[in-house]
């Protein structure tokens, strides 16, 4: 049922990796599409790694950052301070320097009585393009750049459409806000040779292109989203399937690939055909993007290990997610796997003929589908082999929700979590006096030095 004749289409762009991403390529042998993975569970964890360096955001109030943007745009942050930005990294032109990325923003989940209300508790806030540098043992703002529609309007981080997204609700969950169709949920960037950015978003999913001073250019949605409203072109350019995304799972990770095309991550399996399928499956999708072309050119099926294996002990297959993907040179990419508390980068290679785009994968009414299936290579569907470079899990010192990947020289990375702004769910998250009670989780960025190179 695959299209294997389908193959994603390389463009002739001369645009080039970042040089500390490029000195990580060395050559590799890989089994064939749909073989065993090159490593086996249980037996062994990668090369051994140790973190050589960390550093931490100090405490910058939202408002003081938010007004420096959009003057007036955040009256009352709440007590709540800069974090979130670890929702990607990726590396900028000078060493000790990235470019960050923040999501929507402080949000969090209140129960009133059977439902879980979805809280913005500084509505106003903007996602924002950041770049940091690192200093000791410091991290600093050294740019910042709002996320802007056509008209130069802060998009913020509120959700788009109701019925298909969560109705969003003041920080004590008593009052609806107003939904915003240009509202983004930032998770992954790179920065292309032409000093654009390109992001995912979770709302649509979407990808979202924006210009070197934070303007959206365009935002490219699944066909059949019906987004209107929006202050920036929609273009409805991806995969319907895509539409069955689970709520707060769409777009997370990204890369940009040495010919120009891009990788996207859908975060977690789809909801395809229901709920109780996506929450049991353990297949996700990647899918291939050329800038050149405005389309997807391919889309391949990624599978997740158990949960157990990520973070022994958790049972909820749910919980498996990808956060990060990182180019390292021709189709090889870096992928992540994590839940909240664990995490594991695996290698993996797009092989042409392991792209299911346009297949039968690709429609609601196949039966049963994708993610319903137990074990999709021995069901015909073309797997790309991976191997695991690193289990952080036993890496002592990484914080726990690492986002933010970047690969510096041949066997150092670079992680960077999110912090969630110090916010945590329930009715609890907020005094009294409506000011935050700190999470006490800082953002923190970690240098993790590899045994072996990354090969």
């Amino acid at each position: 049922m695959t299209n294997a004749s389908r193959a994603p289409r390389a463009t002739t762009a001369a645009i080039g990796l970042p040089l500390s991403a490029a000195l990580a390529l060395t050559a590799l042998a890989w089994p064939a599409s749909g073989a065993p993975a090159p490593h086996a569970p249980g037996h062994g964890t990668g090369p051994a790694a140790r973190v050589v360096a960390d550093a931490t955001l100090p405490d910058i109030p939202l408002a003081e950052f938010s007004n420096r943007l959009l003057p007036g745009s955040v009256a009352d942050d709440r007590g709540v301070d800069l974090g979130g930005i670890g929702s990607d990294l990726y590396p900028a032109e000078r060493p000790g320097e990235y470019w960050t990325v923040t999501d929507r923003g402080p949000n969090g989940q209140i129960s009133v009585g059977k439902e879980k209300r979805r809280t913005f508790p500084v509505p106003g806030f903007d996602p924002a393009i950041v770049k940091i540098r690192v200093v000791g043992d410091r991290i600093d703002v050294v740019r910042a750049i709002p996320l802007t529609t056509a008209s130069g309007k802060p998009v913020t981080g509120l959700p788009n459409q109701a019925g298909r997204d969560e109705a969003p609700y003041t920080y004590d969950a008593r009052t609806p806000l107003a939904y915003n169709p240009n509202g983004l949920d930032t998770e992954g960037l790179v920065r292309d040779r032409d000093g654009s950015f390109w992001l995912v978003d979770e709302y649509g999913p979407s990808l979202v292109h924006v210009s070197p001073r934070g303007r959206v250019l365009a935002r490219h949605v699944p066909q059949g989203l019906n987004l209107t409203g929006a202050d920036y072109p929609v273009i409805e350019s991806l995969p319907s399937i895509l539409l069955t995304r689970k709520i707060n799972r769409g777009f997370e990770g990204l890369a940009l690939l040495p010919d120009g095309d891009l990788v996207m991550a859908l975060q977690s399996p789809l909801l395809n055909p229901d709920k109780n399928s996506g929450e049991d499956s353990r297949t996700t999708r990647l899918l291939r993007f050329s800038p050149r072309e405005g389309a997807v050119t391919g889309e391949y099926a990624y599978r997740f290990d158990p949960v157990g294996e990520v973070e022994p002990g958790q049972t909820k297959t749910s919980e498996l997610k990808i956060s990060a993907l990182v180019a390292l040179g021709g189709d090889r990419l870096l992928v992540q796997e994590r839940t909240d508390k664990a995490a594991r980068l695996y290698e993996i290679r797009l092989r042409h003929d392991a792209d299911i785009l346009g297949s039968a994968w690709d429609s609601t009414a196949t039966t049963p589908s994708l993610e319903q299936l137990a074990d999709p290579a021995a069901e015909g569907v073309p797997v790309p082999a991976k191997r695991l470079i690193v289990d952080l899990g036993t890496v002592e010192g990484v914080p726990s929700k690492i986002e933010g990947v970047a690969v510096e020289g041949a066997r150092t990375l670079v992680l960077l979590n999110d912090n969630d702004l110090g916010m945590t769910d329930g009715a609890g998250a907020f005094d009294a006096n409506g000011r935050l009670v700190d999470s006490g989780v800082e953002t923190t960025l970690v240098k993790v030095r590899l045994d072996r190179p990354i090969r």
